[in-house]
């Protein structure tokens, strides 16, 4: 299965090298078609199904492209608005420009975006290595993957210490209530509970999706939704570990920078109501909106106009520039008829975002794996009936969904409805002497 996952994507990326517009994205497709096919070689190689593949894999569909396009300077656009946007906050204490003439000049994100432009806004007068340095690439890889791993720790440290499971489940079988089985019946599943056997294990699953095209090509060519991604995944855990004020400092640096990002305040307060009560929800709101409004209001004193235009009218197809989020998803279509057509598409998008606010008060997600697949369902909602869109929009609820599979147990039973107490454990498998490890 290795190689057939690894070949499927070296097909894609070199299909992608071929046709794509953008030379970043054709740069990054050859590559990873490389890197993919070296990764389903190794996988096809007796016991090769672990570490060489995920690392061929990483170096060609990631480090490589990467390296490359730092060095010849190709990235998306995104790439030096989130750098402009950088400079300008140290200059003006905003990122806006106050009349832009082109679309490049346009900054359609939330005044804390221009974090990650800030290190090259530093060291973009210095030596060259010090400019690769401040590519907001990396800073956004940086913030995904930190996130990522703070997420997965505060999930393994809840199944350490026996707290609440982030998926809302109990543990996997086999050991007692609230502690990973060891011995033989737990080496014989792979150790510690909720490592998969026979695999590359939970590093191993995380390194295989960093390799995957939903995030090496985001984060060579653009990464400006990775640290959404990243913020949005630890404040559902944090919100799957009954911690409001984390959660709502997560969520505040998430709604900070994208308002995309605003419906996941709704999901983790109900996901905190479920399982931590109202006092919890309450909390984590009051952190979130507080902190979004500290964000974001000295850029709405101090330009209000052309955040306004830039940030909500411009993505919506409202602004006096054309955007380039224009892929042929429903909600574009519909906007592509005329002003009726527009109408159109934002009703349907408000009709699915108040199918999304009446699922969570009828059955509020019990866990971190209903969480973000509610949450999942309702941005590619979004994305689907807005009226102006990109495909790759779709890789941020993608990555919820996968990275929600990866912090929750394995092997568990369903999510537990209610307080969220580990459920009890299965009886104790002994293994014979006849099949004990000497």
């Amino acid at each position: 299965m290795w190689s057939v996952g690894w070949f499927a994507a070296a097909g894609w990326a070199g299909v992608f090298a071929l046709v794509a517009g953008p030379a970043p994205h054709r740069v990054w497709g050859a590559c990873a078609a490389v890197g993919y096919l070296c990764a389903t070689g190794a996988a096809l190689r007796p016991r090769g199904c672990g570490r060489p593949s995920v690392g061929l894999a990483l170096a060609g569909a990631v480090a490589v492209p990467l390296l490359v396009l730092l060095v010849c300077g190709g990235a998306q656009s995104e790439v030096g608005v989130i750098e402009r946007s950088g400079v300008l906050t140290l200059r003006q204490a905003h990122p806006y420009l106050t009349a832009p003439r082109t679309v490049a000049e346009v900054t359609p994100y939330l005044p804390g975006m221009a974090v990650f432009g800030l290190p090259g806004a530093v060291l973009g007068d210095g030596a060259r290595p010090q400019r690769l340095l401040g590519d907001a690439r990396l800073w956004c890889a940086a913030a995904f993957l930190g996130c990522v791993w703070a997420a997965l720790r505060e999930a393994r440290r809840g199944r350490a210490h026996g707290g609440p499971a982030p998926g809302g489940a109990g543990w996997r079988s086999g050991g007692s209530a609230g502690r990973p089985a060891k011995g033989a019946a737990g080496r014989a599943r792979g150790g510690w509970a909720g490592r998969p056997a026979g695999g590359t294990g939970r590093r191993g699953a995380v390194g295989t999706f960093v390799a995957s095209p939903v995030v090496a090509l985001p984060l060579c060519v653009s990464g400006v939704d990775l640290p959404l991604t990243g913020l949005l995944f630890l404040a559902l855990v944090y919100a799957a570990r009954r911690r409001p004020v984390a959660a709502g400092l997560a969520l505040a640096a998430a709604c900070s920078l994208k308002w995309t990002a605003w419906p996941a305040v709704a999901v983790a307060v109900a996901l905190l109501a479920h399982r931590g009560g109202a006092g919890a929800a309450v909390r984590a709101a009051t952190v979130a909106v507080g902190g979004t409004v500290a964000v974001v209001l000295p850029s709405a004193v101090l330009a209000p106009g052309p955040l306004v235009a830039q940030v909500f009218a411009f993505p919506t197809g409202r602004g006096p520039w054309e955007t380039p989020a224009a892929s042929p998803l429903p909600g574009r279509l519909l906007a592509d008829l005329g002003p009726g057509g527009w109408y159109a598409a934002v009703a349907l998008l408000a009709t699915g975002g108040l199918a999304v606010a009446v699922s969570l008060l009828v059955r509020p997600p019990s866990g971190l794996v209903p969480a973000a697949d509610r949450l999942a369902a309702g941005l590619c909602a979004a994305f689907l009936l807005a009226p102006a869109g990109r495909f790759g929009y779709l890789a941020l609820p993608v990555a919820l969904v996968v990275l929600a599979r990866l912090a929750a147990d394995r092997g568990t039973a369903g999510p537990t409805h209610g307080t969220g107490v580990p459920a009890p454990p299965r009886p104790r498998t002994v293994p014979s002497p006849a099949c004990r490890t000497p």
